[in-house]
């Protein structure tokens, strides 16, 4: 496996698949989108996923999420084995210990910024934590919006706002699928840097599914999947060593992603 410089000490880990497959269909028509895939995800850490379409890598992200099911293996967040709960438990725990952030803002129109950042813990009873809830406020630079609605909100501040939901309640780990996929390229900027920060300064988790060299650069790792399974990963990534790396995969065979 090629890497582009030494990896760090190993981080305690946020989550780990061991052996874990996903499988479609059956016979003729059977697919495999992941095929018996190891990898951690450590505390701290913003690591990107990354791989042709088809690679399983939205498959992966899934999985570990809690957002699907997978055939064999193992799937753990923290101490918590995501294969032995039932469909309550996991919803539980997805709502209380997982944050997501996806290409469209999923923002309710009705709703002010403050009310969407804190609408999972106010559907789950809990209040926010004040001193975290106003540390994740101000790194996304929304405090003079709170009071607006979506509709009043440019799309780069929507989807600061919902950075700031996934933050809010201090998750184990933060799953972001291609969230900068709808935004400019300054206002991506603006969104990368939130998530890289929230690394830096809040001991944030954050695992995202990007096609975009520019956007795992942002990263400090870089995995790379094709045909289901892991064939390198890149740690300090540069947006010129992930395209290098992504020319020299072959295409894929499979369309699951």
């Amino acid at each position: 496996m090629t890497i582009s410089r030494p990896a760090p000490r190993t981080p305690t880990l946020a989550a780990h698949v061991t052996d874990l497959s996903k499988i479609y269909g059956h016979g003729d028509t059977q697919v495999v989108a992941l095929d018996k895939v190891n990898v951690g995800f450590g505390q701290s850490q913003f690591t990107a996923i990354m791989g042709p379409s088809g690679s399983g890598k939205s498959t992966l992200m899934h999985c570990v999420a809690g957002l699907d099911s997978f055939s064999s293996g193992s799937v753990r967040v923290g101490d918590v084995e995501l294969g032995s709960l039932t469909d309550r438990q996991l919803t539980k725990l997805r709502r209380d210990r997982i944050g997501f952030i996806f290409q469209a803002f999923n923002l309710l129109p009705t709703l002010t910024a403050l009310e969407n950042i804190t609408l999972p813990m106010d559907i789950a009873g809990r209040a926010p934590d004040k001193a975290w809830l106003d540390s994740v406020i101000g790194m996304v630079g929304l405090s003079g919006r709170l009071g607006h609605r979506p509709a009043q909100l440019s799309g780069g501040q929507q989807q600061r706002v919902a950075v700031a939901r996934a933050l809010a309640s201090g998750p184990d780990i933060v799953f972001g699928d291609e969230p900068t996929g709808n935004l400019d390229s300054r206002a991506g900027a603006e969104v990368l840097g939130f998530l890289r920060d929230s690394v830096r300064e809040l001991g944030q988790t954050v695992v995202m599914v990007t096609h975009d060299p520019v956007a795992a650069s942002y990263a400090d790792r870089v995995i790379f999947l094709a045909d289901g399974r892991i064939v390198d990963e890149m740690y300090e990534p540069t947006a010129d060593g992930v395209l290098d790396l992504m020319k020299s995969f072959e295409a894929p065979r499979i369309r699951t992603s």
